[in-house]
């Protein structure tokens, strides 16, 4: 009984391992050029979920900002 639930659990393992898809979080850098109104607050909105607070900041480091602002053309590089 045990023999066949540790195979039973093996195949499982098996199946999942195959199936399984790689992440989308290190996808490669998106590029964006800057509208007239866009403000970091609202791209980091737009493409990442959650806090946008964490996605201004990854834009910033990504794109060596020493601050928010950005102008009209200017191309970025979201991570």
């Amino acid at each position: 009984m045990f023999a066949r639930f540790l195979i039973v659990l093996l195949l499982f393992a098996v199946t999942v391992a195959v199936v399984a898809r790689t992440s989308s979080g290190h996808a490669h850098p998106q590029h964006y050029v800057v509208r007239p109104t866009d403000t970091l607050w609202s791209i980091a909105a737009s493409h990442y979920g959650g806090d946008p607070r964490e996605g201004i900041w990854k834009i910033e480091k990504q794109n060596h900002l020493s601050g928010p602002e950005i102008y009209p053309g200017e191309p970025l590089l979201l991570p």
